[in-house]
């Protein structure tokens, strides 16, 4: 059943319900993308798991979410039990062997995996108002906030410096608004205000140093085996925006990252993206767009992102156009929306003469799927009814003590436990209105301590010797150009943009979804 360069999902049944042939997915067109959907309780979270212990077995890593916490169980030796040796019997899977894989667990909160952060300038402007669910006037003012990092040398680390970033903005906004675009106090004060919506959700667990490495999430063992990097996001999905944004955010490093490789043997890194409609949920078009436009250019560079979620209709047609490689597990068809998501599946398949596959997407039991995969010269295959294979993990979680033990012996352990606060925007832009308020008391203290004009004859008070009280003098008009000593946040404000202006020249470069190029 199993073969060199190919991954096998399952066995085909024929219309009178015997074995028709085994169901492969050819490594080559790994990269090719794929989609896994079906409703609740019909197999996806299985399918995935099949499918992560096939890619990691031929030296491909793989990185998942967990979002129930039972893919967890992979990293585990898996256990002999009654329905999984009648499957392995049914579609003539012998011998059915066991196996455990090299697991590395994550987590944004540290609890259950080490610790996954990037930084707020790393993420970018147009990812960053994504999770804000920032409004076009606010999205205006966080690409000017970037701005004026990337080119003044003010490094965005983590929510304070984003946040200190904003405060000067929201002081200087009407001298700042001369030199990059009109910034309203009002979007800069909305946006603070999110931020601290942020915070209370747990993001500033999410933003912060040390960064992940990509090359982290794509290991593979001495054994040659590839390793599967797990994500922990039953906690993370209370924040489905948060959860979306930083799968995203991961794509969107690994198409700034990696080089064109073209079409590989098989693929570098295979991306399970579940529960993929948080991603599309509310997205405005031009993030719709510019995923659509990785999904189909990362291909080239050796990764495949496979989308995992209830309803086919969760993933727009741009980017369902893309994923060459289906499998679809049942669906309910009681609404008028689910039976639109059934005929959209059914007309996505190469037709099979031997069923009517809207039909069969109703009538589909646990574990079983329609599947078609790329073969030959990278044509879609005759979609057959197939039952997928058992795991060779264990199926459901780990225990917390497992858990720790494989984290324990860890490639990545002691890599990203601890948090680094280096010297960011926050830092530097305390010094410099420090500076410039000591500067203006120095100023202060050196005119208080001039003598006055006149004689150098002693008076004393009281005696009818003293000077004659000053006459004030009479109010004159202000002069319209002369020096004026400048406030303490002038004085800050055209500190950083002498910065900015002399660094015009080293301003960083962003890629499509706004992240960091290196």
């Amino acid at each position: 059943m199993l073969q060199d360069g190919k991954l096998y999902i399952g066995t085909s049944r024929k219309p009178d319900d015997t074995n028709n042939k085994p169901e492969y997915l050819d490594l080559k067109f790994g990269n090719r993308h794929g989609l896994v959907t079906g409703a609740t309780g019909t197999g996806k979270t299985v399918t995935l798991q099949i499918l992560a212990e096939g890619f990691s077995n031929a030296g491909v890593p793989v990185f998942c979410a967990d979002v129930k916490g039972d893919l967890s169980g992979i990293g585990a030796m898996g256990e002999a039990k009654d329905f999984l040796q009648k499957r392995a019997d049914q579609i003539g899977l012998t011998p059915y062997e066991f196996q455990e894989f090299p697991v590395i667990f994550w987590d944004l909160y540290g609890e259950k995996g080490h610790r996954v952060r990037t930084t707020i300038s790393e993420m970018g402007p147009l990812l960053l108002s994504r999770l804000m669910n920032a409004t076009d006037a606010q999205e205006g003012v966080i690409n000017i906030a970037f701005k004026i990092a990337d080119q003044g040398g003010l490094p965005l680390l983590d929510l304070k410096d984003f946040q200190a970033l904003l405060n000067y903005m929201g002081e200087n906004a009407s001298a700042l608004s001369n030199q990059f675009g009109f910034i309203s106090k009002a979007s800069v004060g909305s946006i603070q205000r999110e931020l601290l919506i942020l915070e209370q959700q747990g993001a500033e667990q999410f933003f912060g140093e040390p960064a992940l490495k990509i090359s982290d999430i794509m290991r593979t063992t001495n054994d040659g085996r590839g390793a599967i990097s797990v994500l922990a996001a039953d906690k993370l999905m209370m924040n489905p925006r948060l959860y979306g944004t930083f799968l995203l955010w991961m794509l969107s490093e690994l198409f700034e990252v990696l080089p064109e490789v073209g079409d590989p043997e098989k693929p570098k890194l295979v991306f399970f993206f579940d529960e993929a409609h948080l991603l599309f949920n509310d997205a405005p078009k031009v993030l719709i767009e510019r995923v659509e436009q990785v999904v189909r250019l990362i291909r080239s560079k050796g990764v495949g992102v496979y989308f995992v979620t209830q309803n086919p209709l969760d993933v727009p047609e741009t980017v369902l156009a893309q994923l060459g490689n289906r499998v679809q597990h049942a669906l309910r068809a009681y609404t008028p929306r689910e039976q639109k998501a059934v005929k959209t599946a059914a007309d996505t398949f190469r037709p099979n003469p031997d069923f009517n596959c809207a039909e069969v997407i109703t009538q589909l039991g646990t574990g079983e799927a329609l599947v078609s995969t790329l073969e030959g010269k990278g044509a879609p295959s005759m979609v057959e009814r197939t039952l997928v294979r058992p795991p060779s993990s264990r199926l459901g979680p780990v225990t917390d003590a497992e858990r720790q033990q494989i984290m324990g012996v860890s490639p990545v352990g002691g890599l990203y436990d601890e948090d680094i606060d280096r010297e960011s925007a926050y830092e530097i832009l305390m010094a410099r209105a420090q500076k410039a308020a000591d500067a203006a008391a120095a100023q202060e203290q050196a005119e208080a301590e001039e003598k006055p004009a006149g004689g150098s004859r002693w008076t004393l008070p009281g005696f009818g010797d003293e000077e004659p009280a000053a006459q004030p003098a009479p109010k004159q008009p202000k002069a319209r150009s002369g020096y004026q000593r400048e406030t303490v946040a002038e004085a800050a404000m055209k500190s950083v943009a002498r910065t900015v202006a002399s660094s015009l020249g080293r301003a960083l470069v962003r890629g499509i979804l706004g992240s960091l190029r290196r």
